[in-house]
């Protein structure tokens, strides 16, 4: 089966600093096949005939032990990840004039319910929910307003890891 592993807080702002060399070797290691990283920020896609629940104390195991700290993990298989990126509007961008950005969901914040939770104004951003992601866009002009940035620190942003559009539909692809 093909997945995808998801780092969150890895290489931002000079914290949690991974190699992705290292990370590859690291899953190659325990044993999982055909093993790419994409871009700095912690994509990882690998085969294993293995089932997630196996997988992911692997991973955060071998993890820390191989880096000395750890972060959260979220393990989506290649047909999840495509689905969620299927949900993304085709008119839904990274340009000059919006924003739009993926957030994937760990456990008990995967579900419709964690919309009405996050601390934004909708009267600035849109927000969909697809079974594990919530993926927004708003007007470059509208970030303020919106209040996308009072979600930092959350519980609720805590329990996400986002990508950023062209990230998220690279990644269907991959």
């Amino acid at each position: 089966m093909k997945y995808i592993c998801l780092l969150r807080g890895i290489n931002v702002g000079g914290n949690n600093k991974v190699e992705m060399a290292r990370l590859r070797d690291l899953y190659e290691s325990l044993g999982l096949a055909e093993v790419e990283t994409y871009i700095n920020s912690g994509n990882i896609r690998f085969t294993t005939e293995r089932n997630r629940e196996e997988i992911l104390p692997l991973l955060l195991e071998g993890f820390e032990r191989e880096f000395s700290f750890s972060v959260p993990h979220l393990v989506k298989s290649s047909d999840e990840i495509a689905a969620i990126a299927r949900a993304i509007p085709p008119s839904w961008m990274n340009d000059k004039e919006q924003k739009t950005d993926v957030a994937y969901l760990f456990g008990d914040f995967d579900s419709q319910e964690t919309l009405a939770n996050l601390p934004v104004k909708g009267d600035f951003i849109t927000l969909n929910y697809v079974p594990g992601a919530i993926i927004w866009n708003v007007r470059r002009e509208k970030v303020g307003k919106s209040q996308l940035t009072k979600m930092m620190g959350t519980k609720i942003y805590r329990a996400m890891t986002v990508r950023n559009v062209n990230t998220a539909r690279f990644l269907a692809q991959w």
